[in-house]
């Protein structure tokens, strides 16, 4: 007997009024990385290489880097260290993000992102409203702006 396991994914996209090349470096820097994404990270932005960013006290995600194109395509594994206790979480490397960074007509850019490999409804559910919220606060840093204090690193989620 045949098993199969279906996959879900979340999509996001959107504008951001800055140049691909700035947005590029806020996913692989690590220290711009903090800017819009947890409180510390580091980034071994190559093929192979590995990252983890805590995203919050105690939370992080950890992957690999698997294809990187600066500054039109990234691709890397993720999930959550300690996913065990956290509803909807997932396992480290269970998981791949890809972005696509496309320079628009205006001098900005469409940032399209699609996190596949999630296991449940929860568990695409719960991505969906990170990205939700960590995505807007990538475009309002690589814009220039201030994202202000992370509201989920204070624990007001």
């Amino acid at each position: 007997m045949e098993s199969t396991t279906e996959r879900l994914s979340v999509q996001r996209e959107i504008e951001i009024a800055a140049r691909p090349e700035i947005v590029w470096q806020f996913l692989v820097d690590p220290a711009k990385a903090v800017a819009w994404w947890g409180a510390n990270a580091t980034m071994d932005a190559r093929p192979g290489g590995g990252y983890r960013v805590e995203v919050m006290p105690g939370r992080a995600v950890r992957g690999a880097f698997v294809e990187l194109d600066p500054p039109r395509r990234l691709v890397y594994t993720f999930g959550w260290e300690g996913a065990g206790d956290m509803p909807g979480a997932i396992p480290p490397g269970s998981s791949t993000v890809e972005v696509e960074l496309l320079a628009s007509e205006r001098g900005g850019t469409t940032l399209r992102l699609v996190h596949r490999d999630l296991p449940t409804g929860e568990s695409a559910s719960s991505h969906g409203r990170g990205w939700d919220h960590y995505l807007e606060r990538l475009g309002r840093v690589a814009e220039g702006g201030d994202p202000g204090r992370d509201s989920w690193i204070s624990g007001a989620m």
